[in-house]
């Protein structure tokens, strides 16, 4: 079971929060601001910090800052009263992964917190499992039952890419910075060429499939 941080110093939407976390089933655990937060993240893990901005002695900004600073990755969602979009840009700039506004829906925060810790255990394991194909980042290995499948590298990362956000849709010049760096001069006819192969090897697969969008770019959809 997950443990998750509320950093809120508003007791009632502690108590909210909280409840909300228990319904969909993980350990939540308290505290009032940013250095509380801290001293209790060096005695035990969590696995994500839900965090609040306006907040005494450390802000939610100035929490979020140091954290990255000292190079812990660990999932923050920020859940404020603040509406105003810079207030939302100055979050992402200090190294939030996700930002939502208060009143906000139990539902959504659900999700957004499912989301999360997946991408983060993507990034830990460097494991990616869709039904029951694996992708293995380390050994650029496509995995399912006895059938074992080595790629080339930019097909491997095309494809480990699509299927970490699936239904998600990328353009076209996203996914040839992503994969081939922002200055690349390889052309849309390369990622054509990838993605044809890709489908030619995963074409009979039973756990996905890789779509076009027209006039957009191109999305992995989970079959079954």
């Amino acid at each position: 079971m997950f443990d998750i941080l509320v950093v809120e110093d508003d007791v009632n939407t502690q108590r909210l929060i909280c409840a909300v976390l228990q319904r969909g089933g993980y350990n939540s655990h308290v505290s009032g601001n940013g250095i509380e937060a801290l001293n209790l993240m060096e005695e035990r893990h969590f696995d994500l910090v839900v965090l609040d901005l306006m907040m005494p002695e450390m802000d939610g900004y100035q929490l979020c800052e140091d954290l990255r600073s000292a190079g812990d990755n660990i999932p923050i969602l920020m859940v404020t009263a603040a509406h105003d979009i810079k207030f939302k840009h100055n979050g992402f700039l200090v190294g939030t992964d996700d930002y939502m506004t208060k009143p906000f829906d139990e539902q959504e925060l659900l999700f957004r917190i499912k989301a999360l810790l997946r991408r983060a255990q993507i990034a830990n394991e460097r494991r990616l499992v869709v039904g029951e194909t694996v992708l293995d980042y380390n050994a650029l290995t496509v995995t399912r039952g006895d059938q074992q499948i080595s790629l080339p590298q930019k097909e491997f990362y095309l494809l480990f890419k699509l299927l970490s956000y699936p239904n998600k849709i990328f353009t076209r010049l996203q996914l040839l910075e992503e994969i081939w760096g922002p200055d690349t001069e390889t052309d849309d006819h390369t990622l054509n060429v990838h993605i044809n192969r890709l489908r030619d090897k995963f074409r009979d697969s039973p756990d996905f499939e890789i779509v076009t969008v027209r006039g957009l770019g191109y999305k992995a959809v989970k079959r079954g």
